[in-house]
């Protein structure tokens, strides 16, 4: 088992790396949806409820980087996770739904896929939060802002659905 000072001990690379792997995430599904939201996006019938356009990379950068912090503290505490393999890989999994809700929606133009896949991310992340959580209580509480946002974006994404 681990001394609580080698759990505590600060990696400024292990801490950029685990900041990276979200925000590599962020980035790709930003390449997805540039083009559309300059041209399609723009011309799709959106609710009231529709936050202006310069909100959603200023949200989503806050958000990946909250899960790279919380991916940094699961981290630190590696050597008392039981299952760190099965950990980091709804970690992923949860990062690729992520990307392709991006994919389905901006890039295949595919919102009902877009709104279903939205409802196994959403799942994903109250896993991913709980898991996270049972290993170090903030990693799992920095969740709680993605999946609020989430909840939102499955709003808006079942609303612009039916609304097109």
């Amino acid at each position: 088992m681990a001394s609580v000072e080698e759990t505590k001990k600060f990696s400024f690379v292990a801490f950029v790396i685990n900041l990276i792997i979200p925000m590599g995430v962020g980035a790709l599904g930003s390449f997805l949806t540039q083009e559309s939201v300059k041209t399609w996006y723009v011309t799709l019938n959106k609710p009231s409820f529709t936050p202006p356009n310069w909100a959603f990379p200023t949200v989503w950068t806050t958000l990946f980087v909250l899960m790279g912090i919380a991916s940094y503290l699961v981290w630190q505490k590696r050597k008392q996770v039981e299952h760190l393999p099965r950990v980091a890989a709804i970690y992923a999994i949860q990062l690729l739904l992520n990307l392709m809700w991006s994919f389905f929606f901006f890039y295949s133009k595919q919102i009902d896929a877009a709104f279903y896949e939205i409802l196994a991310l959403l799942a994903m992340i109250a896993v991913n939060g709980y898991v996270f959580y049972k290993i170090d209580k903030t990693a799992g509480l920095l969740f709680i802002p993605y999946f609020l946002w989430v909840s939102y974006a499955t709003v808006l994404t079942f609303t612009i659905m039916r609304l097109n």
